[in-house]
C-alpha cells in the first residue's frame, strides 16, 4: 500500500479542502494501514505508537472513532464531523458518504461481527447500522435510522427500526405530482 497516492486520492475525494476534519481522520487512517506494510515489528513499532498518538488526537479533535483495521473503498468520504464511531470489525466499499452522529458496529459484544457496506452508500445524519448485516449498494439509508437487517441493492432505508424501500428504478415509475 503506497501512502501518498491514496492520501491524494483522498483529497481529491473531499476536493483540495486540507481544512476537513473528515480529511485529517483519512490522513491518519492511511498512515495506520501503511504501517502494516513494514515488515519488521522492530522497525513499525514507533510507527504504531505515533499512529496510536494520531488516533487519539484526531479523535478528540474530530469525534471520529474510525480504525485503521476497516477496509474502505476509494472515494470514502466522511461528510461531517462529530460523533462518528465506527466498529473495526465493519466495512466499506467505494463512494461511501457518512455524516454525524454515524454509528457502525456491533449489536452485541459477544459476536465480533459489524456490517459490511456496499458501493455508493449514502448514510444520512445519526444513522445506526449493527451487526452481522450487509447493505447492499446504491442504499440510502435515512437520518436516524436504526439498521438491523441487511439492506439489498437499489434501496432506502428509513426508520426505527429502519423500513426497506425499493428506490424507483426509471422517471417512469415515478408519478407526475
Amino acid at each position: 500500500m503506497n501512502f501518498f497516492p491514496h492520501i491524494r486520492a483522498d483529497l481529491a475525494t473531499y476536493k483540495g479542502c486540507w481544512s476537513s476534519q473528515g480529511f485529517w481522520v483519512m490522513i491518519v487512517y492511511r498512515f495506520g494501514r501503511w504501517r502494516y506494510t513494514i515488515k519488521s515489528g522492530l522497525v513499525r513499532k514507533p510507527f504504531s505508537l505515533l499512529y496510536k498518538f494520531l488516533y487519539k488526537i484526531v479523535q478528540i479533535l474530530t469525534g471520529i472513532e474510525f480504525p485503521c483495521e476497516v477496509p474502505v473503498g476509494e472515494n470514502f468520504r466522511i461528510e461531517h464531523f462529530g460523533d462518528i464511531i465506527v466498529s473495526g470489525y465493519a466495512s466499506f466499499g467505494s463512494g461511501c458518504i457518512i455524516r454525524n452522529g454515524v454509528t457502525v458496529g456491533l449489536k452485541n459484544i459477544e459476536e465480533k461481527v459489524a456490517p459490511r457496506i456496499g458501493n455508493n452508500v449514502n448514510i444520512g445524519t445519526g444513522a445506526k447500522i449493527l451487526g452481522n448485516i450487509t447493505i447492499g449498494n446504491n442504499v440510502d439509508i435515512g437520518a436516524n435510522a436504526v439498521v438491523i437487517t441487511s439492506v439489498p441493492d437499489d434501496s432506502i432505508a428509513v426508520g426505527i427500526p429502519a423500513k426497506i424501500i425499493p428506490k424507483k428504478k426509471s422517471p417512469a415509475d415515478n408519478p407526475v405530482l
